[in-house]
């Protein structure tokens, strides 16, 4: 009897581990996710359960930054070796300028397949130039044009413009009616190169930026001069102060229908739309000259999602950017957060948006920021000074092209000539 005792004590102490390791919690892998987009906190807490819920015991932990600061916040992290799992980077030289140090997960198409399916130049964004290697799922495209309050016009009984004269006659109907044409101000530095590409870019024409591309043509070309001064024209219809004026202030002018117009891009829309649900937006893009010329908006890239090259958790990050590339994910971008994607497949169920990607059949890149934000003097830097100079009186539109190009050929050989 004893024996039996002893036997079945032994019996439950070896079967002991296997009930226990049979019923323990097995634990999700964590990985982190770095955001300079504090206020989409939300829509991304409901991508992230749904990327959750199709691959258990991957668990993504969202944190955001305030958005002037990311970048110095991520390129200390990085440096220090305390890098997130993944992250938000930014495209073209703010990109470059992270994944030159080596801190980023190479995306050959091996691991994220769907990117071959991406346009090449959303790929070129995060594409490092000096090693051809994509290190980066593309985000978000952006679109540089005019947005207008629709009651105003209606009220008006103004028309969306055909040519650059409508355009003037319309910034003269608004301002007699006692309101601002348009909202924007030019204290803020990177709002001039906000106007002179939103305004320009169907008189610059995308027969100069192939020139320019090409080491033919340069800023002080006339195509470019002759945008310069189509900007220049708008002083009158600007806000009362309009040098003072800061980018929030501009905003509430237009959120709260003082203002009928603001040239600005296209990641404007679901922040005008949050303030003001009311507001009902209306866009084109500036005309040129002519009735026949194509109208030409300005577009470029915010950035894509990346991983860390020191990354424990290779594979789960690995699922988690392969969830981005997806068109599940596209469309929630663009239903939710109110963007263009560059995933292909994705519609757009908002009228608005559709518009925007319409306009983007017809564009140019928005050049400082895609081909001259690589080096010092950046070309936003020297086009948002010179052009905040001349919206003073202090500068003229042949002495911004002049100087923007100066500047540019420090570094750019094919402007020395």
């Amino acid at each position: 009897m004893q024996r039996k005792l002893i036997l079945s004590a032994l019996a439950a102490a070896v079967a002991a581990p296997a009930v226990i390791a049979a019923t323990a919690p097995t634990f999700a892998q964590e990985i982190s996710f770095w955001s300079w987009r504090q206020e989409d906190r939300e829509q991304y807490e409901e991508i992230i359960a749904r990327f959750e819920a199709q691959n258990p015991g991957v668990e993504v932990a969202f944190e955001a930054f305030e958005a002037s600061q990311y970048a110095t916040i991520l390129s200390t992290a990085l440096a220090a070796d305390n890098a997130p799992d993944s992250m938000m980077v930014r495209a073209y030289g703010a990109f470059e300028a992270v994944a030159n140090g080596g801190y980023l997960m190479p995306l050959d198409e091996d691991k994220v397949p769907a990117l071959a399916d991406f346009p090449q130049s959303a790929v070129d964004a995060v594409t490092l130039r000096s090693d051809g290697v994509t290190y980066a799922v593309p985000f978000a495209s952006q679109t540089m044009l005019v947005m207008y309050n629709k009651a105003i016009f209606d009220d008006l009984g103004i028309d969306e413009p055909q040519t650059w004269d409508d355009l003037i006659a319309a910034a003269e109907t608004i301002t007699e009616a006692g309101m601002f044409a348009f909202a924007n101000g030019t204290a803020t530095a990177w709002q001039n190169e906000t106007l002179t590409f939103s305004l320009g870019a169907s008189t610059m024409g995308q027969d100069f930026i192939a020139d320019m591309r090409a080491g033919e043509a340069d800023f002080t070309d006339e195509r470019f001069i002759e945008a310069l001064e189509k900007v220049n024209e708008i002083k009158p219809y600007l806000p009362d102060g309009y040098q003072g004026l800061d980018y929030p202030s501009a905003q509430q002018l237009f959120v709260s229908g003082l203002a009928a117009m603001f040239a600005g891009g296209s990641f404007e829309i679901a922040n005008f739309r949050s303030q003001n649900p009311d507001l009902e937006i209306g866009l084109f893009a500036a005309p040129g000259a002519d009735e026949g010329d194509t109208p030409l908006v300005a577009t470029f890239f915010d950035g894509g999602y990346a991983g860390s090259a020191t990354t424990e958790h290779e594979e789960a990050v690995l699922k988690w950017l392969n969830f981005l590339a997806t068109q599940e994910f596209g469309q929630m971008f663009a239903n939710s957060l109110g963007n263009i994607t560059p995933i292909p497949g994705v519609t757009f169920e908002d009228p608005l948006l559709q518009e925007v990607a319409d306009l983007n059949a017809n564009s140019i890149p928005y050049v400082m920021l895609t081909d001259f934000r690589y080096q010092e003097p950046s070309g936003s830097v020297l086009i948002q000074s010179e052009v905040q100079k001349m919206m003073a009186g202090e500068a003229t539109p042949e002495e911004v092209g002049q100087a923007v190009t100066e500047g540019i050929a420090t570094y750019h050989e094919p402007f020395q000539d």
